[in-house]
């Protein structure tokens, strides 16, 4: 059964990265929107990182219910669609990484596709349900994923509510749009610029500074050479801030059977 889809996800990407435009002429530039932007960029970015790639797309760990649909939920609301139609986008592109079915790879289909392109192309809708039926036994995920406009809609009245007009525009127009160009990325430049320890069968690559942007995004190599590790950063200098609240979340019982990355000393490195 293929996933639904009532228009593509471009209008709303393009809406957004407008208004933002616009709202340029009325943000206060001080120090305290500045820091709701970043803190409203970072605390969602850990739904997706945690939420819909680590959990829901590779169930690198396990999470108490609650604790489960608020990653969800926070993930949502970075308006990315649902945490399950998130991990079937997720899933196909790690079954075929690099090749001309991976819907966003620079190497089939140049930079700008792999960036945003694809998200106006239809034909991400070949990819069907079938290998996300873990999931659909979530109620509550079901729901967040059926009505994915519901979280993001609630966190920037929540914004608006608590510190006004330049609250919603820095915590959730202009974060939004920065957010969003944070994961793409991870989709476009990390299969193109970086180090390769591994060898794999496509071209991702290790980024210490997408790592930053990203919460341990970044390790994109590490990753693609153990997909189902909840943890990126394979070594202590490999900074991944979304394993260490994962690992928080574990000494407060919210998380449990966490994967780890194994016999690392004797895995076969890249010459490259």
């Amino acid at each position: 059964m293929s996933l639904k889809y009532v228009k593509p996800a471009g209008f709303s990407l393009l809406a957004i990265h407008g208004l933002a435009l616009i709202s340029l002429f009325w943000l206060q530039w001080e120090l305290q929107w500045v820091l709701l932007c970043i803190g409203s960029y970072y605390i969602r970015m850990f739904g997706i990182t945690a939420g819909f790639h680590r959990l829901f797309s590779h169930k690198s760990f396990k999470a108490k219910r609650w604790y489960q649909f608020l990653l969800g939920a926070l993930g949502t609301a970075a308006i990315q669609r649902g945490p399950i139609w998130w991990a079937a986008i997720h899933r196909h592109h790690h079954r075929h990484s690099d090749k001309t079915l991976d819907i966003h790879s620079p190497k089939a289909h140049g930079f700008f596709q792999s960036h945003l392109g694809w998200v106006f192309d239809r034909s991400y809708k070949s990819v069907t349900q079938d290998h996300v039926k873990d999931l659909q036994k979530f109620p509550e995920i079901v729901w967040l994923d059926r009505h994915y406009l519901v979280p993001p809609a609630i966190y920037g009245a929540i914004l608006l509510a608590i510190f006004g007009w330049q609250g919603f525009l820095w915590g959730f127009l202009i974060s939004t749009v920065l957010l969003w160009h944070g994961t793409f990325l991870i989709n476009s430049l990390c299969h193109i610029v970086g180090s390769r320890r591994f060898e794999t069968r496509d071209d991702s690559r290790n980024s210490f500074l997408l790592a930053l942007l990203t919460m341990g995004e970044g390790w994109h190599n590490n990753h693609h050479f153990y997909p189902g590790s909840a943890r990126q950063g394979f070594y202590w200098w490999e900074v991944d801030f979304s394993y260490y609240l994962i690992k928080l979340s574990a000494l407060l019982g919210w998380v449990t059977a966490i994967k780890e990355p194994i016999g690392l000393k004797n895995l076969k490195l890249s010459p490259r």
